[in-house]
């Protein structure tokens, strides 16, 4: 499972990374897909946010394979899913929570995954000494510039927590050389949208909602790292 962060700086844009810039406008939006990782004696401990809850689910969904474990949490959208199992469905504000608290196996996960693609999954279960905790609510929309913090204000990363000892797992969530060798990383990104581009087969589509799912955002994205107070900074032109 590769997370959308590689993916743009591989240039693999797909339907994932896309669905990730559905909801932004033009603008800049800073500290974006933050990621926190400690390493202590061999384990690592993850923190992110909320960007990352769907991939990291499905990562460990994968390594967990048919073998089943306790899932806890909610699947969040404002539109009404079907196709799939829950134990209860909770709305409020227009905004509605289906309720997962049951034994699944990873195979179960990601189809469940796989099967839903808008909506948000907050869901939290172990695989093994592995332990996946993510918030079982809305994760915050997306702000401009204007409302960004201070440069030096503590930044909130945490979301979504990962106690794991897969180095490959940690590797594809940082990508850099500069982080070979850590005690502490600290990775934020900035999404800079300049343009939105509407392909060519939706040029005369008339209804807007299909217009705005389907448009391209297209820009930079500045990735800012910070090893043990060594600081590097990367950027990328994108388009998805």
């Amino acid at each position: 499972m590769e997370f959308f962060t590689k993916k743009i700086f591989d240039g693999k844009i797909d339907d994932s990374v896309h669905l990730q810039f559905q909801k932004f406008s033009r603008g800049e939006f800073g500290n974006r897909a933050m990621v926190r990782i400690k390493k202590s004696t061999g384990k690592y401990t993850i923190s992110t946010t909320s960007e990352y809850a769907k991939e990291l689910i499905m990562t460990m969904a994968e390594k967990l394979g048919d073998k089943k474990t306790q899932v806890n949490g909610a699947i969040i959208s404002a539109l009404d899913l079907q196709g799939f199992k829950y134990e209860e469905r909770k709305m409020a504000m227009g905004v509605r929570k289906y309720m997962i608290n049951r034994e699944m196996s990873g195979n179960e996960i990601l189809s469940m995954c796989n099967s839903v693609q808008r909506a948000f999954f907050g869901l939290s279960f172990n695989v093994g000494e592995e332990e996946l905790k993510i918030k079982d609510k809305s994760p915050k929309s997306a702000k401009g510039s204007g409302s960004s913090k201070k440069e030096d204000a503590d930044l909130k990363i945490d979301f979504c927590k990962l106690k794991t000892n897969d180095k490959k797992l940690v590797e594809e969530l940082i990508f850099d050389s500069e982080a070979g060798n850590f005690k502490k990383v600290e990775i934020k990104y900035d999404f800079i949208i300049k343009d939105i581009v509407i392909p060519g087969e939706l040029k005369n589509e008339k209804d807007f909602a299909k217009v705005r799912e389907g448009a391209h955002r297209k820009g930079i994205i500045i990735k800012q790292i910070d090893v043990d107070g060594k600081k590097v900074k990367k950027e990328v032109d994108f388009e998805a």
